[in-house]
């Protein structure tokens, strides 16, 4: 197996690498004021108008989008190295379309979807959002009970989803709902495209979350859903969806590599300048076991997430994996973020710093896509043979 990436994706990850250093970074501390002063985490118009302009024109738009409809397609391990570039930022920028909802529409869509929802999509016209969990179901599809039922050629739809990230901004969202109850998670889930202000698709509430982040709930009453707008066959929504939940978990764990490598490189910045006692930090053992410990540990999950992103590349089931990396990036990120933040003492408890935004984001990715926990019991019950 070859540890190195090719030339060109090294490449690609040094350009955002670039990228972050030279756009994003400039603007955290505006990022940094607006969230202190409990704006909320966001770019305004003309900052994210700006960036979608450069980043257009570096070719950093669809990049693991098709490329009979303008993307590089690119495979996973190349989006691991930018993944990781992006995750070295707290100013919340993403190169258009987000991987996740795009790699489902990709599994799924068929020709008259193709050309209404994922073309314009990839062009980085729309705003998706999807809608899985919902109030009491946690992460257990099993406890779904939104329901779809038929009504003529049109789907009714009808139930409730929270914690939906952009269900207000976005042009449509992914719905997932029971279409069959007998059945339900074992061929009973579809999913759904429905449109913004689609009659019955109720935006209730915005959530407040932690780091200046947002979600929303949101009830379906009623909400009438075009046939053609089934995405990929009834029944079979579960599938596509872990396809996306998969993406997703990958994409975290490259960000916990990105987030973790820059605290790592705060400490050994900072730890040689302040002085405690006569002695600088760096001299002290509890500051050096940090640093080693967290070396080697984003070593390993580098290696680990790029060795699942190359395996899905070949095509293989890499389900057990992608929960290990899963749980393994967020909890090692959250450890050497929280030293990093131990080593500045009362300067790493400030909101003038990125430390905290980066604590919060990894504290969030602790639960959202599937707790820690969860992502363990998985592991484990496979490999004790107890999963029923």
């Amino acid at each position: 197996m070859d540890f190195e990436l090719s030339e060109e994706h090294r490449m690609l990850k040094d350009l955002v690498g670039r990228f972050v250093r030279d756009e994003l970074m400039p603007l955290e501390a505006g990022v940094l004021a607006r969230e202190a002063e409990g704006k909320g985490l966001y770019l305004d118009a003309a900052e994210n108008a700006r960036l979608d302009d450069i980043s257009k024109s570096l070719g950093l738009w669809g990049l693991d989008a098709p490329e009979d409809i303008g993307g590089s397609d690119l495979p996973a391990v190349a989006m691991v190295g930018v993944e990781e570039e992006i995750g070295r930022t707290v100013t919340p920028y993403t190169f258009p379309p987000d991987s996740p909802n795009l790699r489902m529409l990709m599994a799924t869509v068929n020709e008259r979807q193709r050309v209404a929802y994922l073309e314009p999509y990839v062009r980085g016209e729309t705003i998706s959002a999807i809608g899985i969990s919902e109030p009491g179901a946690g992460g257990d599809p099993a406890g779904m009970i939104t329901r779809a039922e038929r009504d003529g050629d049109d789907w009714i739809i009808n139930g409730r989803k929270i914690w939906i990230s952009r269900a207000a901004e976005a042009d449509f969202t992914i719905l997932m709902a029971v279409s069959d109850k007998e059945k339900g998670a074992r061929g009973g889930i579809s999913a759904f495209l429905v449109d913004k202000g689609t009659p019955g698709f109720n935006v209730l509430r915005r959530i407040p979350m932690i780091g200046g982040a947002a979600t929303y709930e949101v009830a379906l009453e009623d909400c009438r859903v075009e046939g053609w707008k089934l995405l990929g066959t009834e029944g079979n929504g579960f599938a596509p969806m872990q396809l996306r939940l998969g993406t997703r978990r990958v994409q975290m764990a490259a960000w916990s590599i990105g987030m973790a490598q820059r605290a790592l490189e705060m400490i050994c910045e900072y730890a040689p300048q302040r002085k405690t006692f006569g002695l600088p930090l760096s001299e002290r053992q509890a500051i050096q076991w940090w640093v080693a410990d967290a070396a080697t540990r984003i070593h390993a999950c580098r290696l680990m997430t790029y060795d699942c992103a190359w395996k899905l590349d070949q095509g293989r089931d890499v389900r057990q994996e992608i929960s290990m990396i899963k749980a393994y990036a967020t909890e090692m990120a959250w450890e050497v973020v929280d030293r990093a933040m131990q080593t500045f003492g009362a300067m790493g408890m400030t909101k003038e710093m990125p430390l905290q935004l980066m604590a919060s984001k990894i504290r969030t990715m602790r639960i959202y896509d599937g707790p820690t926990e969860v992502h363990k019991w998985v592991v484990a019950r496979n490999l004790l043979g107890t999963r029923r």
